[in-house]
């Protein structure tokens, strides 16, 4: 059965190895909004802010048109906090009139059945 890009849902390369080939079939509006619909994904994800900055995004994953289980590798817990210390120091030169978000992680938002993803963008083209 194919998902709302014409894809199959399974892993791995098309068989042409073109993975947005799906775009070639849609019409203008379509596209448009296909186009809505990632930028509203990138907007979320550049808009998270707080305690949100610190989790993998999955939803925005799903918005590719290839259905695939992330392998994600989680580091030790000591290098695993290095890095976020790291993150952390690039936040404050980069971002260095950042406002302060001096709140304590209180669990995921209501509805999340881990942490923070941002608000999911609507369905794809049909």
């Amino acid at each position: 059965m194919d998902d709302d890009h014409g894809h199959d849902g399974t892993a791995g390369p098309r068989p042409d190895g073109d993975p947005d080939g799906d775009l070639d079939r849609l019409d203008r509006e379509a596209l448009v909004a296909e186009a809505r619909r990632l930028r509203a994904a990138i907007r979320a994800h550049r808009d998270s802010s707080g305690h949100d900055l610190c989790w993998h995004h999955p939803q925005l994953w799903g918005l590719l048109p290839e259905r695939v289980e992330p392998d994600v590798a989680v580091p030790p817990w000591p290098r695993f906090l290095r890095g976020c210390v790291r993150y952390r120091e690039a936040l404050d030169r980069e971002l260095p009139a950042a406002p302060a978000h001096d709140r304590e992680y209180e669990g995921p938002k209501p509805g999340l059945k881990s942490g923070p993803t941002g608000p999911q963008p609507g369905p794809g083209p049909s």
